[in-house]
């Protein structure tokens, strides 16, 4: 590892899905940057990275504010390296009424899963611009497509995070940035499916619900893609879930 390695920046990177991306993409020679609202709570994933050989650096960050997430791109670009890729993976999933759903709820989730991201693609778009190259994905769910019942909220604001992907793809696409939005159409192995759906949880030995680690080779399989065949958008699902 050098000081002249390519940065991943992972926007979330949580337990599951943000750490096993940050993971993926250290393996390749990626030096990461890896956020959460606490930075304490990222030293675990710091650790498995560097005790396998990669380098990581962990910052406590509120993508929701704009002073904060200007400051952390242009901190990484001077102290860190260029920065290659950028991962938004802020998940904000709740679960209301509609008539209990408060103007603050759908408000703050529309924050963290819809604003949060554009700020992100925004800083991340200015630094790569100038290079021409770079990748930009964001995560969306299976609220992307459809909105459930007691969803609004979370639809709401990944509906808006899907429309923010396919404008930049359009508008960065042909100077050479790329820009795609994977959609996790399924229950993921974390700790809130275990505690929260026992009965789906219980799906995992039939590979009835999704790994993180599978879910970071596709995420590293949309980076290293030629530029003559982007994909734009894909949906991931265990093999026995409906659509």
């Amino acid at each position: 590892m050098t000081a002249t390695a390519p940065v991943a920046v992972v926007i979330g990177a949580g337990d599951a899905t943000g750490g096993a991306i940050a993971r993926r993409f250290a393996r390749e020679g990626f030096t990461l940057c890896v956020t959460r609202r606490n930075a304490d709570s990222l030293s675990e994933l710091v650790n498995q990275i560097e005790a396998d050989g990669g380098k990581a650096h962990a910052f406590g960050c509120d993508a929701r504010s704009e002073e904060e997430m200007v400051g952390l791109f242009e901190h990484i670009e001077r102290e860190i390296g260029p920065i290659e890729v950028a991962i938004f993976n802020i998940g904000a999933n709740v679960r209301f009424g509609i008539t209990e759903t408060t103007a603050r709820v759908y408000r703050k989730v529309w924050e963290m899963a819809g604003f949060a991201g554009f700020l992100t693609g925004r800083e991340a778009a200015r630094v790569m611009l100038p290079r021409g190259k770079g990748t930009i994905i964001f995560t969306g769910a299976t609220a992307s497509l459809r909105g459930g019942s007691g969803f609004s909220a979370f639809a709401g604001a990944k509906f808006a995070l899907r429309a923010l992907a396919q404008s930049m793809a359009r508008e960065l696409g042909p100077q050479g940035i790329h820009v795609a939005h994977p959609i996790i159409d399924g229950a993921i192995d974390t700790a809130f499916i275990r505690d929260n759906f026992p009965e789906r949880y219980a799906l995992k030995d039939q590979d009835g619900i999704l790994n993180p680690d599978h879910i970071a080779d596709q995420y590293w399989a949309l980076h290293a893609q030629p530029r003559d065949s982007w994909t734009h958008e894909l949906d991931l699902r265990p093999w026995m879930e409906t659509f």
